[in-house]
């Protein structure tokens, strides 16, 4: 019996006294081993047509970046840096997302049934800032969320690869609270912004070691929700660094976004998610329980409404009553 439901296999207090009940082949208990002490793990993705999957969607996706990707000597960086949710109209990127080896396997690592809700495509870098996803993507209970990350080419230094902080995944989960900041009703532009300065403070701290991710094509990585990650400086603009994020979420969880929520106070922004598999609306749920959003506010007029209705029925109840009286 799992005595912490509320938490992920691979991120359990007593893992260790666990991993041999998970019903894990070798390579995915390597997999569990290396997530529970960095953060992260690399599997070669398991899709026997991964090439032919990766030049189609290199080839639809190539105008819509405005790239040349045939041409060695051009930038790369003349149009959009990435494009979220193309599996709405790729079958490739919707089947890579999708892929069952991958869902059985994050299912067997966090106890509960995995799927994809987002998915995002890159033709080069994204030279992002260090972050935690767990300001964009939480849920109730926590990190059962996670990333996986494919490599569409082979990437070297100078294409900007990806780079984390192993075992960041255990620092405390930097919310709207800690930082003195409300995060329900906010107008940043950038969610991951207005904690910025805590990450670098924690990692300063922290003496953290920064690496990065030389990927061969196919190869794939697995984070956690709250392992500081990024994307390193893209040093040559003529080369791509094609890879495609697929963001996954697991069953019977609240899901929603922690920047623009104050979860003390029970204002979440709660996220309507679709299963990218088949399109079927995933519920907001609490141990079974489905947690619906809280009504719109009603117009300020209503409540000018309410009070002069009120008023005037208070004074026919007093006037009625008087009627009754003997004086």
């Amino acid at each position: 019996m799992n005595k912490f439901p509320g938490i992920p296999l691979v991120e359990s207090p007593i893992f260790q006294d666990i991993v041999g009940d998970m019903d894990l082949s070798e390579s995915e208990r390597e997999i569990a081993q290396s997530l529970h002490q960095n953060g992260f793990a690399v599997f070669d993705f398991p899709d026997i047509d991964i090439e032919s999957r990766i030049a189609r969607i290199r080839a639809a996706l190539s105008p819509v970046f405005q790239i040349d990707d045939n041409n060695a000597s051009t930038s790369k960086f003349s149009g959009i840096g990435r494009i979220q949710d193309a599996w709405s109209s790729n079958d490739d990127i919707r089947a890579i997302a999708g892929n069952p080896q991958v869902i059985d396997l994050l299912s067997k690592l966090y106890g509960r049934r995995a799927f994809p809700f987002q998915t995002l495509n890159f033709p080069v870098g994204t030279q992002q800032h260090l972050h935690t996803d767990a300001v964009h993507f939480s849920s109730i209970p926590p990190r059962f969320m996670c990333g996986v990350w494919l490599a569409m080419e082979d990437i070297g230094p100078s294409s900007g690869p990806l780079c984390y902080a192993p075992g960041s995944h255990r620092w405390p989960l930097i919310d709207n609270a800690l930082i003195g900041r409300r995060g329900s009703g906010s107008t940043a532009v950038s969610a991951q912004t207005p904690f910025q300065d805590a990450w670098n403070a924690i990692i300063a701290a922290k003496g953290a070691t920064i690496e990065t991710f030389e990927a061969r094509k196919g190869q794939a990585l697995i984070w956690c929700a709250n392992l500081l990650h990024g994307g390193s400086p893209h040093l040559d603009p003529s080369q791509t660094r094609w890879s495609q994020v697929t963001h996954y979420y697991f069953d019977d969880c609240v899901y929603y976004t922690p920047a623009f929520s104050d979860e003390y106070l029970g204002r979440l922004a709660l996220r309507d998610l679709v299963d990218i598999r088949d399109g079927s609306a995933r519920k907001n749920l609490y141990l079974g329980e489905e947690i619906l959003p809280p009504p719109p506010p009603r117009p300020k007029i209503w409540k000018r409404v309410r009070r002069y209705f009120g008023g005037v029925v208070s004074k026919a109840r007093s006037h009625r009553a008087g009627e009754g009286t003997v004086s």
